[in-house]
């Protein structure tokens, strides 16, 4: 969200006059703490030069533009937090406060941070920001007016629309009639304390800060993340889609049923047809108007906005209808019989009399009803047993509201599909034949009925709570306005519902409330024949209203895809963040057209009920969690201005819409859940990576405390031992990683698990080496991704290398979370770098690493390691035991076949013997340890005898050792000549002062000759001493430690290059550091001879604890 500030001209000269005074005062403040009265020269400021001396000054105003999505910025700018790069250009005049002047570019003034707090408006971003240009120029942009709604307009009338809807016009008495008043009034009482819990869990979010558009989206989003927040996002967009394919299946329900039945396309010839046939009339009406909603939609949707205010109407004429119908049942019930033979009900659409046979000009004949259930006719003809055995009676199907028909309707009547609606005190003869009476005219139950399946029916009639947090941007007062608004309403329809359901039970007759159809009153709507003045107010009303309903979620649905869309969370959706040109999400459009024509194919209303019900679930599921989750973390912004919640109250509320989701349908719960876990997954691995300060991260922090503190209680044991990794990486002059197989190693050490810390050390001092820090930070981050290497990033700067990589390797890691294990490169040009730097702060790693009983992996040729994309073929990973370490040696390779790219390769272990030692038994008892170590590996010994010292050990130690003297000298050379370089400057700078004063002491004015007899004498000592050094250079003999030392890593380079050197990766002990300083340089050298030779290497050195057992 940008700020800007926008030139508004003003009109009129004495307008400008007050309106520009204020502006250049304010612009041209004295810099003096005088008050001086200097007049400003406005004509060098081109913003004040005027072009037109009749035209005003215009004035800067402070606008705010509203909210784009998918910035992809975590740090929001907004008058909240100071923006400076509109405060570049303002200097600091003032004296009183010069000495916090430095920093005022970013802590500014008490006074400019209420200015801006003053002037900020929270615009609105519902439909007019489609209705303006999404383009960046604010010149383009119409002037937005302020938000003026109020909590009853804003609110509480959309809430209302919203919330009552099709459910109750179609299928309330028809629950009531089923499940009985008692059960009821517990469905709806479920579902009402659901929707009442999840409104104060909103109203504490919703007033914690400004809810731009997306609504229930951007407020978990904000909450709980972007994983959460874009699988609940896309849960609400299908719940308001499917209630979309709801809305409009019940307008053509009631248009085919109700309004004018003859319309139907398909007509059924058999009794048993008509229900796939109505399915089928649904499809076809249902698809076109569909695509009528949609155009109307996609061509105007300013007008579905005003138009709603109608449809509101629509909604609260029927159900005062309702009541006033009920109030004259008192006095004047409505005539509505109900034909009954038996305790049956017959559908009254194909006869006009409730009689068998009808006395005409005194003559008896055969009524329309006889020829229903009999062959013909005639008098005798072949009727239906049951027809003969039962009489024909009529009831009223609205008896009133005193005459005592509660108590009947008080209980509930289920069954299966197909079974006939019965009124159980009337009297009935047996004699039927079930596999007949399909075919008979009788009103029988259309889907089989059952508690949790009304409860997924009746649970969409109490949604739309959402409707004030969406429209947050046209409130005058939204955190006031949310929360009263939402919880009226809800209290509002609560109470109807409950009056209904009651007011049902104890007006209309069983048997009719169980007539979903109203086929037993000639096709009346139920709840119509109970209004008044007649039943096509609430035919008409309920019409209306879901078609209303049905445009608004069509409007609704898209813009909320595009909000998800253009947060950039979801990167398959990008295309449909896109739109027309004034903002318009037509591609949007086309999906959610797409994806509600798949309900209106399911073509039930209480199919599509259920589906709808489990999304709207799993969203107000996760608006609890998120309040219950901000509140008991105490995060410093859980700051809402509703008060009147708790996190008992919102556990309350997502428990119960856990349990309502189950209730409702398991199956159906089980794929909601599957998809809102696909997409979370998605989010997590493939989408956008997003900072919104979310309560998960909270809840993240608060785990991973928790889990520090208990890792601090004692250290780890050797079962759940793991190498947890200090990677000490190099950077080039320009910041870049120089091994980025090293990374590549590590990943495929760890495969994902336990610790991964990659270092490095910048010399210098931080105050001017942030820069480059940050640079290298973001190289090395970069390179970890490519390298597919999960871990945390760590740079240093030191004065020193050898420090930096000290503190590092101390404290890396925090609380039990540590290093045990630090990998590092060889150092492959030790012997060619004139610094000697190198190679000592290697040694000095290694002795530390030691000191601190670390492990420490050296890995020689780096750059020729494996890639994690190679897969190598058959092959071996040889490891050479020549000392114990604690077991590192081993269960490095397992740890390394686990991997995609060692996994064909095979383990071979090489131990090596002495003249003293049985091969064959030590053979043994290692394939006996390995056994019980569970590990997979060839073993050899490889038998090493005590041979003479060759004469080629004894010159290549007498050449070493010749090297590293040479070295000295030559470093004791560099030291001389600047110890001299010194002495001579410093006699030069005495000469000058003798020559000041040459007058007083004129023995000592021949300085240059002594000079230059000096430097020749010390010249030819100096030939002398090199000579002599030389001399004793050559007749020097090596050290008999240094033989031995020469003569190991020769035999044993030997051996490992005979047996391994076709081996994919060779592992070995590393020798100790000599504890003698004096000695490093010739340590490097055995090394060197030891690897000769191989390609890639892993030396190996133990922490000095057991890694590896073999208990379970």
């Amino acid at each position: 969200m940008g700020d800007r500030f926008v030139v508004v001209p003003v009109d009129g000269g004495r307008d400008a006059a007050e309106h520009s005074g204020p502006v250049v005062a304010q612009a041209t403040r004295s810099t003096g703490g005088d008050g001086g009265e200097e007049e400003p020269e406005v004509e060098e400021d081109p913003v004040f030069e005027p072009q037109d001396p009749n035209v005003a000054v215009p004035i800067l105003k402070y606008n705010r533009e509203p909210n784009k999505y998918g910035d992809g910025v975590p740090k929001e700018n907004s008058p909240f937090i100071n923006n400076t790069d509109n405060d570049k250009s303002n200097s600091y005049d003032g004296t009183n406060m010069a000495l916090f002047e430095e920093e005022m570019d970013s802590n500014p003034m008490v006074s400019s941070l209420l200015d801006k707090l003053a002037n900020y408006t929270n615009l609105t971003q519902g439909a007019q920001e489609h209705e303006e240009a999404d383009d960046d120029e604010g010149s383009k942009k119409k002037a937005v007016k302020s938000p003026q709604m109020g909590t009853f307009m804003g609110v509480y009338l959309p809430c209302l629309q919203n919330i009552l809807g099709v459910i109750l016009f179609l299928r309330l008495t028809w629950i009531v009639g089923t499940a009985g008043i008692l059960e009821s009034l517990a469905i709806v009482g479920l579902c009402c304390s659901c929707t009442m819990l999840t409104a104060i869990s909103m109203s504490a979010i919703a007033t914690n800060g400004v809810v731009p558009a997306g609504g229930s989206y951007y407020m978990i989003s904000r909450s709980l993340g972007p994983e959460f927040g874009g699988a609940v996002g896309l849960c609400f967009y299908l719940g308001t889609t499917f209630a979309g394919s709801m809305y409009i299946l019940g307008t053509i329900e009631i248009l085919l049923t109700y309004i004018v039945p003859k319309a139907a396309i398909f007509v059924a010839e058999k009794k048993e047809d008509e229900g796939e046939a109505l399915l089928n009339n649904m499809r076809v009406y249902g698809t076109c108007c569909l695509t009528l909603m949609s155009v109307v939609v996609f061509v105007g949707v300013k007008y579905v906005n005003k138009l709603a205010l109608v449809f509101l109407a629509c909604v609260i004429l029927s159900i005062l209808a309702i009541y006033a119908g009920v109030i004259k049942t008192i006095f004047e019930p409505p005539d509505f019989p109900v034909c009954m033979l038996g305790n049956r009900t017959l559908q009254n659409h194909n006869f006009d009399k409730c009689l068998k046979m009808d006395m005409i000009d005194n003559l008896t004949t055969t009524t329309q009803l006889w020829k229903l259930f009999c062959d013909g006719p005639e008098s005798n003809a072949t009727c239906n047993e049951y027809f003969l055995n039962n009489n024909v009676t009529q009831i009223q199907g609205i008896p009133g509201l005193i005459s005592g028909v509660i108590s009947e309707n008080m209980w509930s009547e289920y069954g299966p599909q197909g079974m006939l609606v019965e009124n159980k005190k009337l009297s009935s003869v047996g004699g039927s034949d079930p596999t007949q009476d399909i075919y008979l005219p009788y009103v029988v139950n259309d889907i089989a009925s059952f508690f949790t399946l009304l409860v997924g029916i009746y649970f969409p009639s109490v949604t739309g709570i959402m409707a004030g947090s969406n429209r947050s941007g046209d409130l005058r007062d939204a955190q006031r306005s949310i929360p009263v608004g939402t919880i009226l309403a809800i209290f509002t329809t609560s109470i109807i519902y409950f009056t209904c359901v009651v007011l049902f039970g104890a007006c209309i007759e069983g048997v009719l409330l169980r007539d979903k159809f109203g086929d037993s009153v000639k096709g009346n709507l139920v709840i119509g024949t109970l209004s008044w003045p007649s039943p096509w107010v609430i035919v008409i009303g309920s019409f209306f209203s879901c078609c209303g309903a049905g445009l608004q979620s069509l409007t609704g649905a898209p813009r909320l895809l595009q909000a998800i869309a253009r947060d950039g969370i979801v990167p398959f959706l990008q295309v449909f963040g896109h739109g027309k040109a004034n903002g318009e999400p037509t591609w949007a459009l086309l999906l959610t057209g797409a994806i509600c024509e798949i309900g209106i194919l399911i073509a039930s209303l209480d199919a599509v009920a259920p589906i709808l019900s489990m999304f709207f679930l799993m969203c107000y599921l996760f608006v609890n969690l998120a309040c219950a989750v901000q509140t008991l973390l105490r995060t410093p912004n859980w700051r809402p201005r509703f008060k009147y919640y708790h996190w008992a109250l919102s556990f309350l509320g997502m428990s119960l819409c856990l349990a309502l989701m189950f209730i409702s349908s398991w199956y159906y719960a089980i794929v909601a859940m599957v998809i809102a876990g696909c997409i979370y997954k998605y989010i997590e691995y493939r989408g956008a990576e997003k900072e919104w300060g979310d309560g998960i991260r909270g809840l993240s922090l608060n785990a991973a405390r928790f889990a520090l503190i208990r890792l601090e209680e004692a250290p780890p044991h050797t079962k759940n031992w793991r190498p947890q990794c200090l990677v000490l990486l190099n950077l080039d002059s320009d910041q870049a990683v120089k091994h980025p197989r090293l990374l590549s190693f590590t990943s495929q050490l760890k495969a994902g698990k336990g610790l991964t810390i990659v270092g490095n050390v910048l010399e210098g001092t931080f105050l001017t080496k942030e820069t480059e820090a940050k640079k290298a930070e973001q190289n090395i981050k970069s390179s970890m991704t490519a390298e597919k290497t999960k871990g945390f990033c760590h740079v240093v700067v030191s004065s020193n290398l050898r420090d930096g990589v000290s503190h590092l390797i101390q404290s890396a890691g925090l609380g039990g979370m540590k290093h045990n294990t630090v990998l590092m490169a060889w150092p492959g040009t030790w012997k060619q770098s004139n610094d000697t730097q190198s190679w000592k702060n290697f040694i000095e790693t290694i002795r530390e690493t030691t000191s601190a009983h670390q492990a420490l992996l050296v890995a020689k040729n780096v750059d020729s390691f494996p890639t994690n994309q190679e897969r190598l073929s058959e092959g071996t990973i040889d490891v050479w035991w020549v000392v114990h370490d604690g077991g590192l040696l081993m269960l490095l390779p397992f740890l390394l076949r686990q991997h995609k790219v060692w996994r064909k390769c095979k383990m071979r272990i090489f131990t090596v013997a002495q003249m003293d030692d049985n091969s064959i038994q030590m053979k043994k008892d290692l394939q006996t340890f390995l056994y019980h170590l569970r590990l997979n590996a060839e073993v050899e010994v490889v038998e090493m005898h005590d041979n003479d010292i060759s004469a080629f050990t004894y010159e290549k130690t007498l050449v070493m050792e010749q090297r590293s003297q040479m070295l000295k000298q030559m470093q004791l050379s560099k030291t001389e000549r600047e110890r001299e370089a010194q002495l001579i400057h410093d006699r030069n700078t005495a000469s000058h002062s003798m020559n000041d004063k040459s007058e007083t002491l004129p023995d000592r004015v021949h300085m240059t000759w002594t000079k230059e007899k000096l430097f020749t004498e010390r010249n030819r000592n100096r030939e002398c001493n090199s000579n002599m050094a030389m001399r004793d250079l050559f007749n020097m003999k090596p050290n008999q430690t240094n033989v031995r030392r020469m003569h190991t890593a020769i035999k044993l380079n030997e051996v490992v290059v005979n047996k391994s050197q076709g081996a994919h990766l060779v592992l070995l002990n590393m020798p100790g550091p000599p504890k003698n300083r004096g000695g490093d340089e010739n340590y490097m050298e055995f090394l060197e001879v030891l690897l000769e030779g191989l390609n890639r290497v892993l030396l190996v050195r133990g922490g000095g604890r057991e890694v590896i057992t073999i208990y379970s």
